[in-house]
């Protein structure tokens, strides 16, 4: 059997709900940055055309749309069009602050404002030296400023849960507990059958079952079918 490797962040939110996060690379991240560079190019020859017209006040205009282009068009867009400029929209990925919740503007401004930083000595070095050196491929801006940049497309912790009859709990379950029961049958493909059955006795007052590890396992999985209305 083959298992695919892969990089999660985990998240969680004032609320409690926990958001698994999956960071981008450094090569989604740096088409996309390709991508944008082209966007803002396109947009600066569309103003130097328009404007030219205008002789030097358009030309000074011109220099004040270059200057807006190279520091605030991310901020615009991570913050009108879901955290993600049109660069990485086409890529999939999107900015993000660490606890997962869309990305504020003190945060923005500040991730975007230190692309200086990145930048030194020269061709992103810093930038690219800090994202190699870390799990969630943060660069400098990243880091001052909370954020993370990740794939747009949800993740998914839970599998399917195995076909067992379902069963009610032996006592009444508070709903943080109905959770953790129906999360732990979400993972038990990803896990192994040891740890399963570990994590299950820890659930016997819940399922009233005792002796083998196996039917320790069989019996919360019948109790987290019953929570989610088979019967």
């Amino acid at each position: 059997m083959s298992v695919s490797l892969d990089t999660l962040y985990t998240a969680e939110t004032p609320e409690g709900i926990a958001l698994a996060l999956r960071p981008a690379g450094i090569v989604a991240r740096f088409y996309a940055f390709l991508i944008d560079i082209g966007v803002r190019t396109a947009l600066l020859f569309a103003a130097m055309i328009v404007l030219g017209i205008l002789g030097k006040f358009g030309g000074a205009l011109v220099l004040i749309i270059f200057f807006a282009l190279e520091w605030f068009y991310p901020v615009f867009f991570e913050l009108a069009l879901g955290g993600a400029t049109p660069g990485k929209r086409a890529m999939g990925l999107r900015v993000v602050m660490d606890s997962g919740l869309p990305v504020t503007p003190a945060a923005s401004l500040t991730r975007n404002l230190l692309r200086a930083a990145d930048f030194l000595p020269v061709a992103y070095g810093f930038g690219l030296i800090a994202m190699l050196t870390r799990a969630d491929f943060k660069r400098i801006g990243d880091l001052a400023a909370g954020t993370l940049v990740v794939y747009a497309r949800a993740v998914s912790l839970h599998g399917p849960l195995p076909d067992v009859p379902a069963h009610a709990p032996a006592r009444s379950l508070s709903p943080r507990e109905q959770a953790a029961v129906i999360a732990w049958a979400g993972r038990s493909s990803r896990i192994t059958e040891a740890r399963l059955a570990e994590l299950a006795l820890l659930a016997a007052p819940v399922t009233g079952a005792a002796g083998a590890r196996r039917g320790e396992t069989d019996s919360l999985l019948a109790v987290a079918q019953w929570l989610l209305g088979k019967r």
